[in-house]
């Protein structure tokens, strides 16, 4: 009877590592010799291109607020000084210096609110009351007029504060609008569909800035004698309306590309048409269309900066209004440009790194 021998195998070598920065950079920067000439070249300008920009941004930058040294610096070092001087009316605009502490304040508590909204443990129903109470909150601080607060009227209101609240405001009120005037467009009442059609159609055929031009100049035409609305309000309910025509057709083709069967499934099983969408159909189709509501929502943040021309200084406008009144300052908004877009450059890459979050763990719960 034969006996099997054991024949010991030979150690092989350990797998190549696929995860890290060196498999990262071997792969993604000199995969081929295409990506291996594009990162050279581009290494190639950034040593030329950085010394020189770090010089000026940072070695020979001037950062106390002294004019006369600025002046002096000019084409050599950037200006920081501009945004050490004035970089209260930048970011509260017009608002009171003694009570800048209020929109400080309502800036935090808008911000503690975003970021709560956006964690997991925290998609509870006691959230939406929690947003009305804050926006309740946010609004006092702004206004005043309670709690021994002096009133600070609308047209005072400016800069960051501005800018996070009507970009907050109008993707809190546009998400709803959008999603109901994509249901619409794919209603069968024809009635239903013609509005939603004549309305998308409609608000996409036109700038923002001949909205928000309406909304300021024209609508007050339309109103009855002695019957104002706030110009702030009124240039809220133009962005809204307009961020949500664009999302509407996000939406929709989200909703497109669900299969029929879905639906049909749901009427075997006797859901109504609400339950359908609320339980079915609108889970999948936003799902499918993250990318593109978060790119909205980025655009709408930007889309902001237009009120500028209805006399309301957000950020970018406030940054104007700091500048042009100083003789001493106007030469150096290159560095007060670039103070405001590092606060967008924020805000929108977090909306972004956001977005790539909530599409892996879609992605993740689609694996399961």
């Amino acid at each position: 009877m034969a006996t099997d021998t054991f024949v010991p195998i030979a150690p092989r070598p350990a797998p190549v590592k696929t995860e890290g920065f060196v498999p990262w950079v071997r792969s993604n920067l000199f995969g081929d010799w295409k990506s291996t000439l594009t990162t050279v070249v581009v290494v190639a300008l950034a040593l030329y291109v950085l010394p020189g920009l770090v010089n000026w941004l940072v070695l020979q930058a001037v950062v106390a607020p002294n004019a006369d040294a600025c002046q002096a610096a000019r084409g050599v070092g950037a200006c920081w000084g501009v945004v050490t001087e004035k970089h209260r009316l930048i970011i509260f605009g017009r608002y009171p210096f003694e009570q800048q502490w209020r929109p400080e304040l309502a800036v935090a508590l808008l911000v503690a609110l975003l970021v709560s909204s956006c964690i997991r443990r925290f998609w509870r129903i006691w959230l939406v009351p929690l947003w009305l109470v804050g926006l309740g909150v946010v609004f006092v601080l702004m206004h005043g007029g309670t709690l021994g607060l002096d009133v600070v009227p609308t047209d005072r209101w400016g800069g960051l504060p501005l800018t996070i609240l009507l970009a907050t405001l109008s993707i809190l009120f546009a998400f709803p609008i959008a999603v109901l005037v994509a249901l619409g467009r794919r209603s069968k009442l024809p009635a239903i569909r013609t509005f939603c059609v004549i309305y998308v159609e409609l608000i996409r055929g036109v700038p923002l800035i001949s909205v928000l031009f309406m909304a300021s100049f024209m609508f007050p035409l339309f109103m009855p004698p002695g019957l104002s609305i706030d110009v702030l309000l009124r240039v809220l309910v133009g962005i809204t309306l307009f961020a949500a025509a664009y999302m509407a057709e996000i939406v929709r083709g989200g909703l497109q590309a669900i299969p029929k069967g879905q639906q049909e499934a749901a009427d075997t099983i006797g859901l109504t048409y609400w339950q359908a969408q609320r339980k079915i159909i609108l889970p999948q189709a936003l799902a499918l269309v993250v990318p593109g509501i978060m790119n909205n929502f980025i655009s709408l943040f930007k889309d902001t900066s237009l009120v500028t021309i209805v006399s309301l200084y957000e950020l970018t406008g406030a940054m104007g209004l700091a500048l042009n009144s100083d003789a001493n300052w106007r030469p150096f908004k290159i560095e007060a440009y670039l103070f405001i877009a590092a606060i967008y450059f924020a805000f929108c890459f977090a909306m972004s790194r956001y977005s790539l979050w909530i599409e892996k763990q879609l992605a993740r719960s689609k694996n399961r």
